[in-house]
């Protein structure tokens, strides 16, 4: 997968040896692409004059204001530490630009063309000879090479995500090359493409107060980019102003027009999600998407939406090509949560059917898969390709896979509820726990099963309180503490909790992230996303097919096995989804009649009605 979604006339040389005679290097011609995709072939050719779903006549005006949960304490998006302040990216391009008409498609931005030899052992980069700093300096080679060290070098998710790539390399006055220690993974020539690049002139020079700048640091003085805004006003942990670049040298760009049409962009950040909404119904906030299906089906009856000033929409394209596990996730790292068993009787606890019910309005679907929503979601018992596959790994995964669909248990009334604590408890006690008075203990140990679940966001606690009434049905108890955005990232970075609520979103093409997510090199590399803390042979084995599958059929054939796999070891309790994007925004913005495919192009492709 792509995360966002995170190629220098090299000459591979070919040796042409006679036997008997020397050899003559032969250099194979680079053949230079204007887009790369992993999965289907680029819809638009190399002279497209824009992208399909833009409004090209979009007026550039305006101002938007938005609003984020939490808070912020660093500019710099290539670090771990800190929190970055939402809308960072837009202050900085990237080589390559996604369309969200495609899957896994991107064209150039930064970069003018890309090339990469048969083998996929190396991509390389042509520079865009226009493409500049805001204080005109050129972008360059050795700007793309310090950012991609940087980042791998600071940042833990970026570290795994570009793992395989173990060098970037100036090879022409406008050209980068990166080079991989593994061939044919199709993934590879299409990422190295996503990631933000940095000025390394500015960052090697000197801040306001004559202080070094350091890279590996987090920061609140505003930063240069060569992207189409510039950071214009931070008031830190409250409010960032972006303002569009007048002089932005890549404006008038084909993967570029229609776009970037507000004159500044403004985030207000709010420590309560209930404040923040009725900052959107008082209007000083333009748009919400709402993450709360009980708000969406009750608190969306005031005036303006009534008499059509605010508009409602629920839109399913961001979820045409995104696989969603949206789960409880029990820290392994801690002894009590070793046990699969352990795992699986806590899911019994949680009484889905009479959340949906009662909270939701009927608003929600119960998440069953790692790729949820999607065709690489695994389903009924493993067939051909796939049950081959697990065949070869038989000795290392559950014996279910073979014999047992994953399947949720299902509550919603009091027999089934019943039902489903009897097998928790039943779990429990297979796991060498038991009930003691209206305690679980552990039998040899008497320790009680005592866990706490930490939130990031007060709303959670609606969704989850039911599930801690429950649990203590069974004897287990479980406490919520809800903290604060800062200390929130900084304890699931140290992997310091004992049950947090996660999402992973997935694209349609798994690749390099799913090491991050569930591999063993992951599981105590603090700040990656493996908060379960999963050490597996077979699903480190279950990766590398993934990104090495010689075709699509063989890579679909191995995530559904690697989900089946992640399902039947009950390494999360999963929770639920609504598979649309549920937004509200007042009629002074708007956007075009017909949206990208798999996205809502926000803000984009978004423009003010206001006048100028």
């Amino acid at each position: 997968m792509r995360l966002a979604r995170l190629k220098t006339g090299f000459f591979v040389l070919a040796a042409a040896v006679i036997a008997g005679q020397p050899g003559l290097a032969l250099a194979q011609e680079p053949v230079w692409r204007h887009a790369v995709a992993v999965l289907e072939a680029p819809k638009l050719p190399a002279d497209f004059k824009q992208l399909p779903y833009v409004n090209v006549d979009a007026p550039k005006t305006g101002e938007l204001r938005l609003s984020e949960e939490g808070t912020f304490d660093s500019l710099n998006p290539l670090v771990d530490r800190g929190n970055p302040a939402v809308g960072i990216g837009i202050v900085f391009d990237t080589l390559m630009k996604q369309s969200e008409d495609e899957v896994s498609v991107s064209y150039g931005l930064l970069a003018e063309a890309l090339s990469y030899p048969d083998d996929m052992s190396s991509v390389s980069f042509r520079l865009r000879p226009e493409a500049k700093w805001a204080d005109g300096e050129p972008v360059t080679p050795e700007d793309v090479i310090f950012s991609f060290n940087a980042a791998k070098e600071n940042s833990t998710l970026f570290g795994s995500y570009y793992r395989h790539v173990v060098a970037a390399e100036k090879t022409g006055e406008r050209e980068v090359t990166f080079r991989f220690d593994e061939k044919n993974n199709k993934e590879l020539p299409a990422i190295v493409g996503d990631f933000p690049i940095l000025p390394k002139h500015w960052w090697e020079g000197k801040d306001s107060a004559g202080k070094p700048r350091d890279i590996s640091r987090t920061t609140l003085e505003p930063l240069m980019g060569s992207g189409p805004y510039k950071i214009a006003a931070v008031q830190p942990g409250s409010t960032i102003r972006y303002e569009r670049r007048d002089d932005y040298w890549g404006k008038d760009l084909p993967i570029n027009i229609g776009q970037n049409n507000f004159r500044t962009i403004n985030y207000t950040y709010f420590a309560d999600r209930d404040v923040e909404f009725e900052a959107f119904r008082a209007g000083t906030i333009d748009y919400q998407q709402e993450n709360s299906s009980s708000r969406w089906a009750t608190r969306y009856d005031f005036a303006a939406v009534k008499d059509g000033r605010v508009i409602r929409e629920a839109l399913s394209n961001p979820f045409r090509a995104t696989g969603i596990m949206q789960a409880m996730v029990p820290n392994m790292r801690r002894d009590q949560f070793k046990d699969a068993r352990v795992r699986e009787a806590l899911n019994y606890a949680f009484d889905f059917e009479d959340l949906n019910k009662n909270l939701a309005y009927g608003g929600l679907k119960r998440v069953d898969s790692f790729f949820w929503g999607t065709d690489l979601a695994s389903s009924g018992l493993p067939e051909g390709r796939e049950l081959e596959i697990l065949n070869g790994l038989k000795d290392k995964v559950p014996a279910s896979v073979f014999t047992t669909p994953f399947t949720n248990p299902v509550g919603g009334d009091p027999q089934k509820v019943r039902d489903n604590f009897r097998k928790a408890i039943s779990l429990f006690k297979e796991a060498g726990w038991e009930l003691k008075g209206n305690r679980m203990v552990n039998a040899k140990t008497g320790q009680p099963m005592v866990f706490e679940i930490l939130l990031s966001s007060a709303s959670q606690e609606r969704s989850v309180l039911p599930y801690v009434a429950s649990l203590k049905k069974i004897g287990v108890e479980a406490t919520i503490r809800t903290v604060d955005s800062s200390q929130y990232v900084n304890r699931v970075r140290s992997f310091d909790y004992d049950v947090i609520w996660a999402v992973w979103a997935q694209t349609m093409n798994p690749g390099n992230e799913q090491a991050n997510y569930w591999g063993s090199t992951s599981a105590n590399q603090p700040g990656s996303r493996n908060y379960a803390g999963i050490a597996d042979p077979a699903i480190d084995q279950l990766i590398r097919l993934i990104n090495t599958a010689p075709n699509r059929a063989e890579q679909v054939a191995a995530v559904h096995a690697l989900d089946r796999v992640l399902l039947a070891n009950h390494f999360v309790m999963p929770l639920f989804y609504s598979g649309e994007a549920k937004i509200a925004y007042w009629n002074r913005i708007t956007h075009p009649d017909k949206l990208p495919e798999y996205g809502i192009g926000f803000p984009t492709i978004w423009w003010s009605k206001a006048s100028p």
